[in-house]
């Protein structure tokens, strides 16, 4: 039976921690960051471009400019089983799907990612919702414990079928032209991809928009939510086919409690907020028998409701203004429907965190 564990402390309650070294492959300078800025002897502090320096194995470690300060995150912890470290020093390959709140604007017909280039195309952070970093940015070179080279599917205003709910746009890609993406191009396993079952994550944080989108209508959403489900696991079932084994399932956030739905009324919140809570009790639900039905099938569930529920119901303890206010620093909500970069820092420590002692 899959169950759901959680510990989320608001931030004061956290004790920092200074940060030492960087690790091989790990983030150590650049615009905006935070972290460490000296590497373990035998590497030395890259610079690759204005956003990201990685230390890269070599014979000598160098200090960029930036200062070093502490860090602090909170945590969210929900697990259904783990993979064991490979090491550090060859590749581990992280391949994800979703909508606005994933992507970086990764694309299968350019540079595909290599080491000093995690994400490919266009070089990190990407093109992302806040113009920022977001989560799985901060997980490829900050949270991470090993090289990650990450394939980054996912696609702004993304549903999981455009055939069951459409997005705003016909050019967008659903979850399942990402599927099929990656099953038509690396999937296969080539040789600049050359993943194995052991050391490949597959993520997918998407139904947001589905909801968004189809939440007002007639008819029952419950059932509704069935079939999202049905032609979501669908795709991920494809994706074991191929050799996938590790998967993270993110689920969706209050969006109900955006600035953009807010400004809708209280009675379109209450609606969207009940299709949300049925569509996450269900996926969790979904998680835990895909597990149970598929032999060496590990899964890790990051409850985002929860998360971001927590700092919104306490901003200024989490380091925000307020719950409701969008676009400036010190802001939760980067624009009126996405979290801030400054958010998907802490998103991002605590999936670093769930994923425990993988590779990832």
């Amino acid at each position: 039976m899959f169950k759901l564990g959680l510990s989320v402390l608001s931030l004061s309650a956290l004790v920092s921690v200074v940060v030492a070294q960087q690790p091989v492959w790990a983030q150590c300078g650049d615009i905006g960051w935070t972290g460490g800025t000296t590497c373990v002897a035998g590497t030395t502090c890259t610079v690759l471009n204005d956003y990201y320096s990685q230390c890269i194995q070599g014979t000598v470690s160098t200090t960029p400019s930036q200062p070093t300060t502490t860090t602090s995150i909170i945590t969210t912890t929900t697990s259904t089983g783990g993979s064991t470290p490979t090491g550090t020093n060859q590749p581990n390959f992280w391949f994800s799907f979703g909508d606005s709140y994933t992507q970086t604007g990764f694309t299968t017909d350019g540079a595909a990612p290599s080491v000093g280039n995690p994400l490919g195309n266009p070089p990190y952070p990407g093109y992302t919702a806040v113009g920022g970093t977001n989560w799985i940015d901060l997980n490829t070179v900050t949270y991470n414990k090993s090289l990650i080279l990450t394939y980054n599917y996912a696609y702004g205003g993304a549903t999981i079928d455009a055939t069951l709910v459409q997005p705003y746009e016909p050019t967008v890609l659903s979850l399942t032209d990402q599927v099929n993406e990656f099953l038509t191009t690396v999937a296969s396993k080539p040789a600049n991809a050359s993943w194995t079952s052991d050391n490949a994550l597959f993520s997918f944080w998407i139904g947001i928009n589905d909801i968004g989108n189809s939440y007002y209508l007639s008819g029952s959403r419950d059932a509704f939510s069935d079939t999202l489900l049905d032609a979501y696991f669908a795709l991920v079932q494809k994706v074991v086919s191929a050799g996938g084994r590790n998967f993270l399932f993110i689920n969706v956030p209050p969006v109900d409690r955006s600035p953009l739905m807010l400004a809708q009324g209280a009675s379109a919140q209450a609606a969207e907020k009940t299709v949300i809570t049925g569509f996450n009790s269900k996926l969790a639900t979904r998680v835990s028998n895909f597990k149970s039905q598929n032999s060496g099938v590990q899964t890790w569930l990051w409850d985002s409701n929860v998360a971001f529920t927590a700092i919104l119901n306490n901003p200024t303890a989490n380091g925000f203004v307020d719950a409701t206010s969008y676009g400036n620093t010190g802001d939760f909500w980067g624009n009126n429907y996405h979290p801030s970069s400054a958010a998907h820092t802490i998103f991002a420590g605590q999936i670093g965190q769930l994923l425990g002692n993988t590779v990832w």
